[in-house]
């Protein structure tokens, strides 16, 4: 049976959250028409998380340099459909937001988008803050937040896929290479508001305020930084029992 559209999960060291991701996932394509197909991208895993995988009717594939952006470009390659959809490992998806994704590249009104973001426990004040103001910039400049991304596999391939030179801010960089590409076409970067992904949040646990805050910086002085992995630890970086 031929496959419609392909979900694209990123994945290191990630038997604790996928499980449920996938549960979630394989629930909401269920009440999609289309055929769908979710690929896993191992991404050198020293735990089992291929395994877990498999066992969890997704396909797997593997990219043994970790990095975010080619660990997606490697699903990418291995992906059937004709629509690409990337989540991550700890983010949560519903139904009506799958739903409206596949509407928007149907019906050809969008070359692609992202989602709003919110989180599956409270946070604090400043991180509160934070994410409104990601929302707000989200939303109006058309940027998607690498928990959701939506495209056609054509578009896809026409600008490279995800920029292998950074190891950070990837969907920053995706986003608009989508929206230069379509820019003479009349169709716009579709942010979904009404569906939120639910994203773990994990990172605010496993790095302190401090930390964050300091990272922060560091991006505002140096920006150059997301071309090195060893600046870019809050994207790589975890506690062992993570």
């Amino acid at each position: 049976m031929a496959v419609d559209y392909s979900i694209i999960i990123p994945a290191y060291n990630e038997s604790k959250w996928l499980p449920e991701t996938l549960k979630i996932i394989h629930q909401a394509m269920a009440t999609i028409p289309l055929q769908g197909e979710v690929i896993v991208t191992d991404n050198n895993s020293s735990d089992n998380t291929a395994e877990l995988a498999q066992q969890l009717n997704a396909k797997v594939v593997f990219e043994p340099i970790n990095q975010i952006s080619r660990a997606r470009n490697a699903g990418a390659r291995a992906a059937a459909g004709n629509y690409l959809v990337f989540v991550d490992a700890d983010t949560h998806i519903n139904p009506e937001l799958l739903k409206t994704a596949l509407d928007n590249l149907q019906s050809d009104n969008c070359c692609g988008g992202g989602a709003v973001v919110t989180f599956d426990h409270d946070v604090t004040p400043w991180q509160a803050r934070g994410l409104a103001v990601w929302t707000w910039i989200s939303t109006r400049l058309k940027l998607g937040a690498g928990s959701f991304l939506y495209c056609t596999k054509k578009d896809f391939e026409t600008i490279g896929g995800f920029s292998e030179a950074v190891y950070a801010s990837e969907e920053i960089w995706f986003s608009r290479n989508i929206k230069r590409l379509k820019s003479n076409k009349g169709k716009p970067f579709c942010i979904i508001k009404e569906h939120p992904v639910i994203s773990s949040g994990r990172k605010f646990e496993w790095f302190g305020t401090w930390q964050q805050l300091l990272l922060l910086l560091m991006l505002t002085v140096f920006p150059y930084a997301i071309f090195f992995k060893r600046f870019c630890y809050f994207w790589y970086k975890r506690p062992k029992e993570s």
